[in-house]
């Protein structure tokens, strides 16, 4: 395939995989308003993103703006990744209650002891809902502790290993998206489990790193909406530019 028909077709599968992000402190109503609107597209023939990922507080307003075809997601135990359970059970709630269909957690990475207790609540907590566990993987740094914490997340019932909240210095990498593909190929339950890299994925070159990685390790059937996402804020600006064929502005910050 040549590079530019690669990139077409890879701007077309992070489209198809985006959960597209708005997590910044500040946000407010019509800031998700905008972002459910850039969800949907302007054009009908650019198609939507599969997802919307949003803080708790805005899970109810983000529901009632998007087709059903849109899940909404929202963050618990974030960004910090507490041991509180009674937090992460608080945020869990929220998105329930509040109609979220996804629900990203943070994992206990400072205290993977304290981790699966936490996960296992939460997962009760938001049963019937897909459960991503954000390992935080650029805080872990030690290979041993990132393949650690992904045993205790697809042990736990993860139906997504995820990489980073976009909040530390160290975000998604490739080498840290290697072991947790590894991870959930080895695992039992591996088949029905998915793979989200977020933090720094500003443009589909980015993106394609990821793509061909999961395509490596999962197979090319892992790459649709149910099993691999993209968690990106401006990523979609270059999408749109390479569908378009045209020239590519510099995209917004990632969370």
């Amino acid at each position: 395939m040549s590079q530019p028909n690669k990139t077409l077709a890879d701007a077309r599968i992070a489209l198809a995989c985006l959960d597209l992000t708005s997590l910044n402190d500040a946000d407010q109503a019509a800031d998700i308003d905008a972002l459910c609107l850039r969800a949907v597209g302007a054009d009908p023939a650019r198609g939507a993103v599969p997802a919307v990922c949003v803080w708790p507080r805005f899970v109810a307003q983000a529901r009632a703006r998007l087709p059903a075809g849109i899940a909404v997601a929202a963050v618990a135990n974030f960004p910090d990744g507490s041991s509180d359970i009674a937090r992460a059970l608080r945020d869990s709630a929220e998105i329930v209650q509040a109609g979220g269909q996804e629900v990203d957690v943070v994992i206990a990475y400072r205290d993977l002891d304290a981790a699966p207790a936490l996960l296992a609540s939460v997962r009760r907590a938001c049963a019937g809902l897909r459960l991503k566990v954000i390992l935080e993987s650029g805080e872990l740094q030690d290979p041993a502790l990132i393949t650690r914490a992904c045993r205790i997340a697809l042990d736990a019932g993860a139906d997504f290993l995820k990489t980073s909240t976009g909040k530390t210095a160290t975000s998604a990498t490739p080498e840290a998206a290697r072991l947790m593909l590894q991870a959930i190929a080895s695992h039992p339950r591996g088949a029905q489990v998915g793979f989200k890299a977020s933090g720094g994925i500003r443009t589909v070159t980015d993106a394609g790193v990821y793509i061909a990685l999961v395509r490596e390790l999962l197979g090319e059937s892992a790459l649709t909406a149910a099993r691999f996402r993209i968690g990106a804020s401006g990523l979609l600006n270059d999408i749109e530019a390479v569908l378009a064929g045209g020239s590519r502005p510099a995209a917004t910050t990632a969370y």
